[in-house]
């Protein structure tokens, strides 16, 4: 049971996450890596990422997602 309910939390977080404006428009949210790994769990939140068609980037301690399937370019 307890596992079912840590499994149900880490969903809500993520429906939280997505549900926020910045994601709604297209932008970006950013979460610390520990966050991800203590709340939702890595391999949970690649999945959600890559289901929605977003893009993942890992820098430093973050996790940055640009909630948008378009093209992105790096500058430097």
């Amino acid at each position: 049971m307890q596992v079912y309910d840590a499994e149900k939390q880490a969903h809500r977080w993520i429906d939280h996450m997505f549900a926020a404006k910045s994601a709604r428009r297209g932008s970006v949210v950013r979460r610390s890596r520990a966050w991800v790994d203590r709340e939702v769990g890595r391999s949970l939140f690649e999945a959600e990422v890559r289901r929605r068609g977003y893009h993942l980037i890992e820098t430093a301690d973050q996790f940055i997602v640009v909630c948008h399937n378009g093209p992105i370019r790096i500058l430097f």
